[in-house]
């Protein structure tokens, strides 16, 4: 998993990424690519 500052220019890689908040950190997840996983901060 990577962790990033901005998640905007990653979601933007694949159509399925997906923001989302979880325990109040934002998350890149991907069900079919799973290499696309991020973290911010």
């Amino acid at each position: 998993m990577k962790v990033r500052n901005s998640l905007k220019s990653l979601r933007a890689r694949h159509r399925d990424n997906r923001v989302v908040r979880r325990k109040g950190r934002l998350y890149i997840i991907n069900k079919t690519q799973k290499r696309f996983k991020a973290r911010q901060g």
